[in-house]
């Protein structure tokens, strides 16, 4: 095949992709708020809330963000977030339940993120809510699923909410509109890497 036949096919081809790309992006005529969920084991969970984080305030609008694990470690997210006016930042954890070894501290610091978001989720000036780490307080039963269920189902229409955290409950699954599993491959960690700034912190 000489290159001008190569190229008029590759064009052909990607003139269908476009057909198909197009339509799709015509039919969706829903403008509403969307709930996302990224959980699994592998790296990219936060990170990629804060993505989104960054893309809401570079849109101007107004963001929350709770952590109910996350503890006293200063981290990069929240020294860039916090330069930010328009962005409520509430570390809330008591770190990783291993390190506080104490359920009872890990319990009430859970529920008080908890009704810190739920305020945030009530509140139509938010129009982006992110809790991260909800998952793992929901799969250890610090927080109870159906005040959050409920929660996320009542909010203003058009807030995006974002939560984050391995072990995903399947009823938070079910009433998502995007949900992401990250999935380990490899991990400098296991090499003996330590966390870093930039990277993990």
């Amino acid at each position: 095949m000489n290159d001008d036949a190569a190229r008029e096919r590759h064009r052909r081809r990607m003139q269908r992709h476009k057909e198909i790309v197009d339509a799709r992006v015509a039919g969706a005529t829903l403008d509403r708020g969307v709930l996302v969920v990224n959980t699994g084991n592998g790296k990219g969970k936060s990170s990629s809330a804060f993505g989104m984080v960054a893309r809401a305030l570079g849109h101007g609008m107004k963001v929350a963000v709770v952590q109910f694990i996350k503890g006293h470690r200063a981290t990069g997210e929240e020294s860039f977030f916090r330069r930010f006016p328009e962005l409520e930042y509430h570390v809330m954890g008591e770190g990783f339940t291993w390190e506080s070894q104490d359920p009872e501290l890990d319990r009430r610091a859970a529920l008080a993120a908890w009704e810190t978001a739920a305020r945030f989720l009530a509140d139509p000036a938010y129009q982006l809510v992110v809790m991260d780490e909800l998952n793992i307080a929901l799969k250890l039963g610090l927080v109870p699923l159906d005040p959050v269920l409920a929660a996320l189902d009542t909010r203003p229409p058009h807030q995006h909410a974002v939560v984050t955290g391995r072990g995903a409950p399947p009823g938070l699954i079910e009433i998502a509109d995007t949900v992401t599993e990250m999935r380990p491959i490899k991990h400098a960690f296991d090499a003996g890497v330590k966390a870093q700034p930039g990277i993990e912190l």
